[in-house]
């Protein structure tokens, strides 16, 4: 009862270039203030929403979640789907709640745009979370391909079907979106053995109004493939960079999250430094999901 007393929640369709773009906050405005950036393109944030944003703000944070332009509750036809006009929308934010500086979590592909962002503007963040972020795309890539290679290396059919998706341009949304679609037949995004709590998490939210409203604009990656130069970018250097200037890099990471390779997570590990990386047991992409409790006792941990 007193969590939700020092609780507002305001929901608002505000225009950003004549487009309305979809967004909700949690918890008090006075708080440290977290933005969510969620995965995609084509993604939204109704997961993180349903689950976890409400229970991230009673830990004492400002949480403002909210939809890319064209992507989810943000509907807009003209949308161009690159990472500039994902800059847009999130200086948007800012200003809508005018805020001199956040944290920003990122989920997956939003991992790209939040850290593209705070290179851009780093004077505009005051940490940058990956959370199951993608950071080295190629690498995530090569690794589905070959982990999927080497488990069906005796399976003249599954293997067939891999080869196609390998002589695809690797600069294409097809790729991309075939790559994600062998991870997802093989279970890469789902947690090996779900938990009670996970099962109610999951159920809950399917039964939910958020689930409803769970749109996706299957014509998103294409689109972005077709407008955005950069293809297939690893962000090592621009993370580097960004903790070069004092900006503090936090990762954490499903240990069963299909999709990135043992390297991968040595890597941003060894990036983000010990104090500020967690491996969750019994995890894979939807870590706020599947290890909720963990997920929030790290990040309470880390900021206070």
């Amino acid at each position: 009862m007193k969590s939700l007393l020092f609780t507002f929640f305001l929901t608002i369709s505000f225009f950003v270039n004549g487009q309305n773009l979809y967004n909700k906050t949690y918890g008090n405005k006075k708080n440290e203030s977290i933005i969510f950036i969620h995965g995609g393109p084509s993604g939204n944030s109704t997961l993180f929403e349903s689950t976890t944003a409400q229970k991230l703000a009673d830990l004492g944070f400002y949480v403002i979640v909210y939809d890319r332009r064209g992507e989810g509750r943000s509907t807009d036809l003209d949308a161009k789907f690159t990472y500039d006009e994902a800059f847009q929308d999130l200086n948007s934010i800012y200003k809508k709640y005018d805020l001199k500086k956040a944290t920003l979590l990122a989920h997956s592909f939003g991992g790209l745009v939040a850290t593209l962002f705070t290179e851009k503007y780093p004077q505009k963040v005051n940490s940058l979370i990956l959370a199951g972020a993608l950071f080295s795309q190629q690498e995530t890539y090569d690794h589905i391909i070959n982990s999927l290679k080497k488990r069906y290396s005796n399976e003249s059919e599954q293997l067939n079907k891999i080869s196609v998706v390998e002589k695809l341009d690797k600069n294409s949304a097809q790729y991309r979106k075939a790559c994600f679609e062998l991870a997802s037949e093989n279970n890469y995004f789902k947690m090996p053995n779900p938990t009670t709590d996970s099962k109610k998490l999951y159920s809950d939210y399917e039964s939910s109004d958020f689930f409803k409203t769970n749109i996706r604009n299957k014509n998103a990656p294409l689109l972005f493939y077709q407008n955005e130069k950069k293809n297939n970018i690893d962000t090592r250097s621009s993370l580097k960079k960004i903790k070069a200037e004092g900006i503090s890099i936090y990762a954490i990471y499903g240990k069963e999250d299909g999709i990135f390779s043992t390297n991968q997570i040595n890597s941003i590990k060894k990036l983000a430094g010990d104090n500020h990386f967690a491996l969750l047991n019994n995890c894979s992409h939807y870590l706020f999901v599947d290890q909720q409790k963990e997920f929030l006792s790290y990040i309470k941990k880390w900021f206070k």
